[in-house]
């Protein structure tokens, strides 16, 4: 945990500045004590963005297609959520299967487009030429380069994802598709075919793309302890503990696997989490109210969910989830690089998943829209997102306007843990005389390794502006190297 109380006069700041792939803009902070141990390490997000707040006085029915704008990655997350929300305002309980059957769809084809964007277009980089390799190279153009096939493969299966996307709600980014009660039109039977004609490549390369993973973090054995922690994990379960993506109840364990709580109901998330406000970040700190601020911060995302399961539905990804565990002899995984690896688990299911779905008659069906019930002024929807479990919360008036709205993003719930993690790199690998590239792209991957939501900062070829300034204890500028968006390092 990072330390409140003021700095000593024998500290030294470092400040990052700023970092970018978190959603909006946002800076690290370091203070080393004359031994360069690292006293304080944090993590801020310094832009305000307020969805929470210009949505109140908006009609209910708009609220899935104004926070989708939340972000460019994750849209449909965000929409699903709001949706599940304004479901249970409508006082519908159960949609129709055909409705349940896209929407589930339209999320596999999220979660597939999202994992293999982060992994292939921003993290591999780092895996396949080195965290300190040269900064010229170590974008996803140079893996084009180098490993072209690589590369392809990580296009396509993003393409394949999008184009799921596209075929329910008319566009990859920012479509429609659901309605209040279920969805608005029908998957037609021409692009339910195209999407058929194409799946068995997918599942191919959604296999390469994990065994791919699981070599580089086997055969790295310092990946293991690189930004690793024992933490608490929280995810959505199925009702038999299995994974699952859009509708389950909440599981939280102990790192060593016991049970903190089983298939709670996420309308209860308010009986469950706090979300701590400090000074020096935008973005909140959520926990665990069982165990308090100090114990209670948690993991979200494929990590804690791969962890967090006791199956998954589809052969593949079972198979790999089970040697996943058998890598930890059984035990929970806390090596923080491997939620790489547990991504591609997470997409390999996906795209069995989505196999299935496509097979099901009724996913062409035009029974879509569910019966209503008594309308209600509240209404609350959890699913998870790629990053990791995210909550929507509203309430609204008599006329049906917004009156007040809660998210917790997955991102939020991660904060914590990336704090941390920043810290355990800079004690790792910190020596408090020189400030290079290499340095500050070892804070990155750690930081990277969560895939913190970044909407547009995530087309920037893996080039981040950084700024570090090193000063000494009366304040005055001792070193500073700034890294500009064409890559180029400048002291």
């Amino acid at each position: 945990m990072e330390k409140n109380q003021p700095p000593s006069p024998t500290t030294r700041r470092i400040a990052i500045d700023p970092v970018t792939r978190v959603e909006g803009h946002g800076k690290i902070t370091l203070l080393l004590d004359a031994d360069n141990h690292i006293q304080e390490a944090r993590f801020h997000i310094v832009e305000f963005r307020g969805f929470e707040k210009f949505i109140q006085g908006r009609p209910y029915w708009e609220v899935p297609f104004f926070v989708q704008r939340l972000c460019g990655i994750c849209p449909v997350s965000h929409q699903l959520a709001a949706a599940k929300a304004v479901d249970q305002i409508e006082g519908v309980s159960q949609l129709t299967p055909t409705a349940t059957k896209l929407r589930r769809l339209l999320h596999f084809g999220q979660i597939l487009q999202s994992h293999a964007l982060h992994f292939f277009h921003l993290s591999s980089p780092d895996f396949l030429f080195g965290f300190g390799s040269d900064p010229a190279q170590r974008n996803i153009v140079g893996v084009l380069g180098k490993y072209p096939e690589i590369a392809l493969k990580g296009v396509r299966l993003r393409k394949y994802g999008q184009q799921i996307i596209e075929a329910i709600t008319g566009k990859r980014v920012h479509g429609t598709g659901t309605v209040p009660g279920g969805m608005n039109k029908a998957l037609s039977i021409v692009a339910r075919d195209a999407l058929l004609n194409e799946i068995a490549d997918v599942l191919q390369w959604g296999q390469e793309a994990l065994a791919l993973n699981e070599q580089i973090h086997i055969a790295n054995p310092e990946h293991r302890d690189f930004a690793t922690l024992q933490t608490n994990f929280l995810s959505m379960v199925g009702e038999e503990g299995e994974l699952e993506f859009y509708h389950g109840g909440l599981r939280a364990c102990h790192a060593d696997g016991a049970s903190i709580f089983d298939q709670r109901d996420y309308c209860d998330y308010q009986q469950i989490l706090r979300e701590e406000v400090r000074s020096w970040s935008y973005m909140k700190f959520p926990y665990l109210c069982q165990l308090g601020k100090e114990q209670g911060w948690y993991r979200v995302g494929p990590l804690a969910r791969v962890n967090n399961s006791d199956r998954i539905s589809t052969p593949l990804a079972e198979a790999a989830r089970q040697h996943f565990r058998e890598f930890a002899q059984g035990e929970f995984v806390h090596d923080t690089l491997a939620y790489h690896w547990a991504r591609m688990i997470e997409a390999l299911h996906c795209a069995e998943s989505i196999h299935e779905l496509l097979l099901d008659p009724e996913i062409v069906s035009d029974d879509l829209i569910a019966e209503k019930g008594d309308k209600r002024q509240e209404g609350i929807g959890v699913i998870e997102a790629p990053r990791g479990t995210l909550f929507h919360h509203y309430q609204i008036n008599e006329e049906g306007l917004v009156t007040k709205a809660n998210l917790i993003v997955s991102t939020t719930s991660n904060n914590q843990a990336m704090n941390e993690s920043i810290r355990s790199v800079a004690n790792q690998y910190l020596d408090g005389h020189e400030i290079t590239e290499a340095l500050l792209n070892h804070l990155e991957v750690a930081v990277r390794a969560y895939d913190p939501c970044l909407s547009c900062a995530t087309h920037a070829l893996g080039k981040m502006p950084l700024k570090v300034e090193l000063r000494d204890v009366e304040g005055v500028l001792v070193n500073q190297l700034t890294k500009g968006t064409n890559g180029e390092i400048d002291h």
